[in-house]
């Protein structure tokens, strides 16, 4: 299913909110900031445009990183998509900023 993620299925949630469901089955509202396709990093034969995902938590949380699932339009809920933390660098320390990396 992984394979199947493009940019276009997260465009359509930029600026909205949605849930990530966490490894340990908790559920982390989050707003989707931005999304950037990377062409220089795509591989030989790869379809995919590489492209990433950043996005916030709505509240605080001790969430570092981990496999997680997301509801994505067109494709449903999307499993073992791997979420990384990001530093806060001035944003507000109160939420969770967070990156996904699609190759």
């Amino acid at each position: 299913m992984l394979q199947q993620v493009q940019s276009h299925h997260f465009q359509a949630l930029l600026g909205k909110t949605g849930t990530l469901r966490l490894p340990d089955g908790s559920e982390l509202p989050i707003h989707i900031d931005s999304l950037e396709e990377t062409p220089r990093a795509r591989m030989p034969n790869n379809e995919r445009m590489p492209f990433s995902v950043e996005f916030n938590s709505l509240r605080p949380t001790e969430f570092v990183d981990g496999l997680c699932t997301l509801e994505l339009p067109e494709l449903g809920q999307v499993e073992n998509i791997f979420v990384s933390r990001v530093p806060a660098m001035g944003r507000d320390p109160g939420v969770g900023y967070f990156y996904i990396a699609f190759n």
